[in-house]
């Protein structure tokens, strides 16, 4: 089966402006995006660009957007996103977050925001006896938010980052839900300042972009209304308002 692959390339250093470059390769259907990827980088131009490391949808790092869609590319197969012999595909780098080269891009604001909601355990007290014991049911609840790789491609499909960059983003809200959830953690309050700002959780407008091209299949745009949920109960329990914007009734 021969495709040919239309990579958007950009080097800051020395473009002025992002450009697509063509490339022919054969490959079988059943291959992976990955793998076209590595036979122009391997056989045809090795000066292209992009992320990979355990090539299994574990490590996430090969996040692009593949005809338009945030997807994996170690998990895309290539008859997924050609529909036949001499089709084009179509390889751009994540979106809202600046392009370091080609496909990759520079991740520090995301685990900026990452590390701003505080992903770690935040005990309320020592342990009666040697362990925080915790149900089956009780562990259910964030299970869903433990799957995330930090891939990236809910971030890059957000609508609302578009017109609010400065939205924290599905993918950090997805790591605060892990442990506000947590019935052995207690670190909520200390959670807020981030969480219930006006650029936390309250931007969310329901697009369910990140829910539809997350590879681990995690209810994003559920975690984030759960959350929102359970900041209001804090916050209405101890007579607060949140920061939520009021509607304009008028």
């Amino acid at each position: 089966m021969n495709i040919t692959l239309e990579i958007q390339r950009y080097n800051p250093e020395t473009d002025g402006e992002p450009r697509y470059q063509t490339f022919d390769v054969t490959v079988d259907p059943t291959d992976r995006v990955l793998d076209a990827l590595m036979e122009i980088s391997r056989n045809q131009d090795g000066t292209l660009v992009f992320r990979k490391s355990c090539a299994h949808g574990v490590c996430g790092s090969d996040a692009m957007r593949i005809n338009g869609k945030e997807r994996l590319a170690c998990k895309t197969l290539v008859q997924d996103v050609a529909e036949a012999d001499g089709a084009t595909v179509r390889i751009e780098p994540l979106r809202h977050l600046p392009v370091q080269r080609d496909l990759m891009v520079d991740q520090s604001e995301f685990f900026a925001r990452f590390r701003a909601v505080k992903p770690f355990f935040i005990a309320g007290s020592e342990v009666d006896e040697k362990e925080y014991r915790q149900s089956p049911e009780e562990r259910a609840l964030f299970d869903d938010a433990t799957k995330c790789i930090n891939c990236s491609a809910c971030y890059s499909a957000c609508p609302v980052l578009e017109k609010n960059p400065k939205f924290l983003g599905p993918a950090a809200i997805v790591q605060a839900a892990r442990f506000v959830f947590d019935s052995r953690d207690k670190g909520l309050e200390a959670r807020l300042g981030i969480l219930d700002t006006p650029n936390g959780v309250w931007p969310c407008e329901n697009h369910f972009e990140c829910t539809r091209v997350c590879p681990r299949e995690i209810k994003i745009t559920k975690l984030i209304n759960l959350t929102k949920r359970e900041i209001k109960k804090y916050r209405e329990a101890r007579g607060e308002q949140t920061a939520e914007p009021k509607e304009d009734t008028q």
